[in-house]
């Protein structure tokens, strides 16, 4: 998958990055093509070379389109969660690696029905907050407007599943 410099990219676990530059740098034993990235909000700059980029899960944003089955799932009842924590962590943390957008309203709405029913823990905290990051900033720049309204929108849609969003901890 190519993309060009000024596009924005979401990168698995971590958050949408902007293509900053494109370039050739030595990474073993001979000259590689790269992605350079300014991470959105903690304006890290990552760099990918080609090879890598299946390997980390880079991708393109999420379409307009897809946002509104996204908001469909988090508007419906119940979803998919396991009751022990270990294999309810891991099955989560492997939803936030693959980083499709769906895989991270499930892991979201999974994490707030568990808050309904008993405490999180910190660690669990912790995902949750990067989850609700990873969906407000991708559905406000796939729905081109400002992630309060992000959030506004994922708001209303959760609300018909008895759901809130939470407040960045």
């Amino acid at each position: 998958m190519a993309f060009r410099i000024g596009e924005k990219v979401v990168y698995p676990n971590h958050g949408i990055g902007t293509i900053e530059n494109i370039s050739t740098a030595n990474f073993g034993p001979r000259p590689e093509p790269y992605y350079l990235l300014r991470m959105e909000g903690s304006h890290l700059t990552v760099i990918v070379p080609f090879s890598h980029v299946q390997d980390v899960g880079l991708r393109k944003v999420t379409r307009n389109g897809d946002v509104g089955r996204v908001l469909k799932f988090l508007s419906s009842g119940e979803c998919d969660n396991c009751r022990d924590w270990k294999q309810r962590y891991k099955r989560n943390c492997e939803k936030m690696r693959s980083g499709t957008l769906m895989d991270i309203a499930e892991v979201l709405k999974s994490l707030l029905i568990q808050q309904k029913q008993k405490p999180l823990s910190f660690r669990e905290k912790k995902m949750l907050d990067r989850a609700r990051y990873m969906l407000v900033m991708e559905v406000s720049i796939a729905r081109a407007i400002r992630p309060e309204e992000a959030v506004k929108l994922l708001n209303e849609a959760l609300a018909k599943a008895g759901l809130q969003l939470p407040e960045p901890w």
